[in-house]
């Protein structure tokens, strides 16, 4: 396999290191090959992709959605972020721990995040183009988040002041959020 996939320590949460052919010109890199993928753990069927771009300091999450949920696929074309992944699955062992990645151009990693957990970056670089593909589509209607600065999680976001839109600002704590909002654990 061209590719090094590990376990993190939340259950499902992959961090990935694609192999990376370098020569005078530059390199190449496949950034997703379904069967090689499929070999390491992950044998989702991904449906939409995004793209953001953001200025330094920006901190985007934590999002998820309830009715479709999306397992998401994540990588950094340009810039540096951290990443991060929180299981919000009611009745999980591992519920409201958190996992933070430092995911760049650099090193080209890249994080899989399974359904039934929040997520959320902020950006450590001067800017970040961030990739990520989805197990589902975007649903404006079915969208739910967690306030990035929940003091139960204490998630060590590496910025200080961040720039956090209107809407992350507004949503709740974990324990605040009602459990039927919740993905359940199976």
């Amino acid at each position: 396999m061209s590719l090094k996939i590990q376990e993190t320590s939340l259950p499902g949460v992959l961090l990935i290191e694609p192999k990376v052919f370098k020569d005078s010109r530059g390199f190449f890199m496949e950034t997703f090959h379904k069967g090689k993928y499929e070999e390491g753990g992950i044998d989702q069927d991904f449906v939409q992709d995004n793209y953001s771009h953001s200025s330094s300091g920006t901190l985007r999450g934590l999002h998820y959605q309830l009715k479709h949920p999306q397992g998401k696929l994540v990588y950094v074309i340009t810039g540096e972020i951290f990443d991060v992944a929180v299981d919000i699955r009611y009745g999980s062992p591992t519920f409201g721990q958190w996992g933070g990645f430092t995911l760049s151009s650099e090193n080209r990693r890249q994080v899989y995040i399974p359904e039934g957990f929040a997520h959320g970056f902020c950006v450590l670089s001067e800017s970040a183009d961030v990739l990520y593909k989805c197990t589902d589509v975007y649903k404006p209607d079915d969208e739910y988040g967690i306030m990035w600065s929940d003091q139960t999680m204490s998630i060590e976001w590496p910025v200080i002041k961040p720039n956090v839109s209107d809407k992350d600002r507004q949503y709740s704590e974990l324990r605040e959020i009602p459990s039927h909002h919740l993905p359940l654990f199976t």
